[in-house]
């Protein structure tokens, strides 16, 4: 029976000596495109072997295309942004954290430049320079970012990959004593005081507030409708919409005290059309975070509270404040506009203050069942 000549198995790919002696890989991809190695190779085996890999990776459905991630990062990060569909807020903090933090270090690269060494070396160097909230905030957008890439099989695997950077740790907000929060309304003036209230009395967010108009005001029930918000960008221009979650539209009653607070404010500060703004400067501009921000730093140092303490702590102070009252977790929620437990757990503080209560009303609770069950303990009654 004759011998059956084995038949050799076809070569995949070519590989050549170069004039320099060292030898280069070349093959032809899925994608009908000729491709070569990235480098060079001391020897025949050497880039036969490599070529041996790529072959797996192409039968093992694998292979990705060398010259996929030869994509400028900024152009990808700036198209990133534009098709999210996302909030002008949002765009707004990412455009910023994109060009203050991204782009003077990656901007020039291309996606498949972005190593993890330059990652870490990128955070270490931001933390240097700037908050670690900032850094973390920074990180998680590149992560982000690149993660789409790879999605888009532009990448292989993420460069990101620095376990907790995205996380944020931030520093406890202060909080005010109602004292200073009156100290700080009377600082203000007449035509900002109930501003400032209602900023630490009603938990209202500083975009809710400038957008509030007299049409947002129950007088009788003493309670205001918020429906809108205006959030200013970092241009100076507000861009007016919903709240910030689904539950910021809500009724958030005030308490009595404030009464007389809005009415005068209503009579004498407000745009007098019913749908006018509820609060408007001197010149009857809009509320402006530029010009607000001034006589907020001079009332700040009058009260007493550090230079930290931003306008938005109010809000804090007022959330800590409804939490000590005891009240129940949902309606803490309602009353802020929270959608998210998480977010209202933030500022249920406990204070000594409120342990001290709280320790109160335990006390309470068992001596009220101790004398319902007739039990004779002298050392708890």
């Amino acid at each position: 029976m004759p011998t059956r000549k084995l038949q050799r198995r076809r070569e995949f790919g070519t590989v050549r000596k170069l004039p320099s002696g060292r030898w280069q890989a070349r093959y032809l991809g899925p994608d009908g495109q000729r491709h070569k190695a990235p480098e060079t190779f001391d020897t025949k085996t050497d880039a036969q072997g490599w070529l041996n890999l790529v072959r797996a990776d192409i039968e093992r459905d694998h292979w990705r295309d060398p010259d996929a991630g030869a994509i400028n990062f900024e152009k990808y990060a700036l198209r990133w942004v534009e098709e999210r569909g996302l909030a002008p807020t949002t765009v707004d903090r990412y455009d910023g954290l994109l060009r203050l933090h991204l782009l003077p270090a990656f901007g020039s690269k291309d996606l498949d430049e972005i190593t993890p060494p330059s990652v870490r070396t990128w955070r270490a160097e931001r933390l240097k320079a700037t908050g670690a909230t900032t850094v973390a905030k920074s990180y998680r957008l590149l992560k982000a970012i690149l993660q789409t890439a790879v999605d888009d099989d532009l990448l292989r695997t993420n460069p990101c990959r620095i376990k907790g950077a995205g996380r944020e740790e931030a520093d406890e907000r202060p909080t005010a004593t109602v004292e200073q929060v009156f100290d700080l309304a009377d600082a203000m003036g007449p035509r900002w005081r109930l501003m400032v209230l209602l900023g630490a009395f009603a938990s209202l967010r500083p975009e809710e507030l400038a957008e509030l108009r007299r049409r947002s005001v129950d007088l009788d029930e003493c309670s205001l409708r918020i429906t809108h918000a205006s959030p200013e960008l970092t241009n100076g221009r507000r861009v007016t919409g919903d709240p910030k979650s689904r539950a910021g539209k809500r009724t958030v009653y005030l308490p009595d005290f404030l009464l007389p607070e809005l009415r005068r404010h209503v009579q004498w500060f407000s745009e007098k059309e019913p749908d006018g703004l509820l609060f408007v400067g001197e010149r009857g501009a809009p509320f402006r975070r530029s010009t607000f921000g001034r006589k907020w730093r001079k009332a700040r140092t009058k009260a007493g509270l550090p230079d930290n303490f931003r306008f938005y702590d109010l809000r804090h102070t007022g959330n800590t404040l409804a939490a000590d009252t005891g009240a129940k977790l949902k309606d803490l929620m309602v009353r802020a506009g929270q959608s998210s437990e998480r977010a209202q757990l933030i500022y249920q503080h406990s204070t000594a203050k409120h342990q001290r209560r709280l320790a109160q009303g335990i006390d309470t609770e068992v001596r009220e069942r101790l004398r319902e069950a007739g039990a004779d303990r002298s050392e708890a009654t």
